[in-house]
C-alpha cells in the first residue's frame, strides 16, 4: 500500500489524469457538436410533386404545341401527345365525316392517307359512330374503287390471294369485320357490299364457274374476306342477294339454310341427350341427371379425394384416398 500512497500524492500523476479526462470530454463534446452541425448543414432536396394533366390543360394545348410534342425525343411525351390528338379527333364528328369523304376520293394516295387516319382514331368507343349508313356506304365505295381489272380468276384451291391484296382493301376489311362482329351483317348487306364489290371479284366467266369458285373459296379459305362473306350468307337476306348476283344457286342456298338450321338444333340439344350419346359411345348405361341441390351436393362430396405422395415416386392409384360412398 506504500507505493499507492506515494503515487496518489505525486502531483504529476494527478495532473496527467485530470488532463486525460478533460481532453476526452473536449473531444467528445467537439465530436457531438460537429456531427450536429454537419446534420444541420445538409440540404435535403424536396421530393417532386406528382402532376397530372387535367382536361382543361389538354384543351388549352394548341395544335402547334402538339405538333412540336409529337417530334419530341421522349417516347412518353410523344405517346401522350398522340393520345390527346386522337381523343380530339374521336370527339369531333366533323372530322370523322371528312375522313369518310376522304376514303371515297378517286385519288389513291388520298384514300390511303384518310384510311390510316381513320384507323388511328378507331378506338372501341368510336366504333358506334361508324355504325351508320354513311360510314358503310363510304367503306364499300372505297372497296369499289380498289377493284383490280386485271385480277386473276379465284379458282386455285391451294393458294390464298389475300396477303397480296391492296392495303386499302385490307383496312376496309378490318373496319367491316369489327362492325359486323358488334352489330351484325344487315347494314353491310343493305349497303350493297355483295353487288358493288363481292360479286365483281373474278370468280370466273360462266355462272357455273362463279358458283363453284365461290363455294370453294368459302370452303378452303380462312381470311377476313371469307369471314365477311360467311356472315352475309348466314342471313336470309344475304343468301337472296348472293343468288341474285349469281354466286349461289337457289338450291345451294336452300341446302345451306337447312344445314344451318340443323346445326342450330344440334346446339340446342339438352345435356341429357349429350350424356346419353356419351354413355353409349363409352359402353356405359346413361346416368340420370341430378334434379335437386342435395343430390348435386352428395355427388360433389363423393368426388372429393386426397393424394398422399411425398414426391419420391410417380403418383399411382394407391396414393389416392377417396371418400366412402356409404
Amino acid at each position: 500500500m506504500g507505493w499507492h500512497s506515494s503515487v496518489i500524492r505525486d502531483e504529476r500523476v494527478v495532473f496527467t489524469g485530470v488532463g486525460f479526462v478533460t481532453a476526452s470530454l473536449i473531444i467528445l463534446v467537439m465530436n457531438s457538436w460537429l456531427a450536429r452541425w454537419r446534420d444541420e448543414t445538409i440540404v435535403t432536396p424536396n421530393p417532386p410533386k406528382t402532376q397530372y394533366i387535367t382536361q382543361q390543360t389538354e384543351d388549352s394545348l394548341e395544335l402547334k404545341t402538339l405538333d412540336t410534342l409529337l417530334g419530341h425525343y421522349n417516347y412518353a411525351i410523344k405517346e401522350t401527345a398522340a393520345k390527346i390528338i386522337c381523343d380530339r379527333a374521336a370527339n369531333d364528328p366533323g372530322l370523322l365525316e371528312a375522313l369518310l369523304r376522304g376514303i371515297t376520293r378517286p385519288d389513291y394516295d388520298e384514300r390511303v392517307k384518310n384510311l390510316r387516319a381513320l384507323a388511328i382514331i378507331c378506338v372501341p368507343r368510336v366504333l358506334p359512330m361508324l355504325n351508320t349508313w354513311k360510314a358503310y356506304s363510304a367503306i364499300v365505295r372505297c372497296l369499289e374503287l380498289s377493284l383490280d381489272p386485271e385480277q386473276e380468276v379465284l379458282d386455285n384451291e391451294g393458294w390464298d390471294d389475300y396477303p397480296l391484296r391492296d392495303i386499302t382493301e385490307k383496312m376496309c376489311f378490318i373496319f367491316l369485320e369489327q362492325l359486323v362482329d358488334h352489330y351484325g351483317p344487315e347494314m353491310l348487306i343493305r349497303s350493297k357490299f355483295v353487288e358493288r364489290w363481292l360479286s365483281k371479284q373474278n370468280w370466273g366467266r360462266t355462272e357455273e364457274d362463279r358458283q363453284r369458285n365461290f363455294h370453294n373459296y368459302m370452303l378452303y379459305r380462312d381470311n377476313k374476306m371469307r369471314r365477311l362473306a360467311d356472315a352475309v350468307r348466314k342471313t336470309e337476306l344475304g343468301r337472296a342477294v348472293l343468288v341474285k348476283c349469281g354466286l349461289y344457286s337457289q338450291e345451294a342456298a336452300d341446302d345451306f339454310a337447312a344445314e344451318q338450321a340443323d346445326n342450330l338444333n344440334l346446339m340446342d340439344t339438352s345435356g341429357e341427350r349429350y350424356n346419353l350419346l356419351l354413355s353409349i359411345n363409352m359402353g356405359r348405361t346413361p346416368r340420370a341427371q341430378e334434379t335437386s341441390a342435395e343430390q348435386q351436393r352428395i355427388r360433389h362430396r363423393n368426388r372429393e379425394a386426397i393424394v398422399m405422395n411425398d414426391g419420391t415416386r410417380p403418383i399411382g392409384r394407391d396414393d389416392i384416398i377417396q371418400r366412402s360412398t356409404e
